[in-house]
């Protein structure tokens, strides 16, 4: 499979290969060159990358607060 090098520089990678890899609108890739040839590898994103803003609109604090009052009802021993 071959590709074309536009004027401004840029190269579709083909379908196939972006299925194949994953690949998808906004994926960074790390461009190197070794030996003569050009090595493109998809840049991996940090844990706290692929988190942030992922629980922008979760109110985390008020279902841990709901969750600890349903453990303390859980643990209340039942007077007779």
């Amino acid at each position: 499979m071959s590709v074309t090098l536009s004027s401004k520089g840029q190269l579709v990678i083909p379908k196939p290969i972006r299925d194949a890899l994953g690949l998808e609108e906004g994926t960074r890739l790390h461009v190197t060159v070794a030996e003569g040839k050009i090595i493109l590898e998809p840049e991996t994103a940090s844990l706290i990358e692929r988190l942030y803003g992922k629980y922008a609109d979760t109110d985390l604090l008020a279902d841990l607060e709901e969750e600890h009052r349903l453990e303390i009802l859980d643990d209340t021993p039942l007077r007779p």
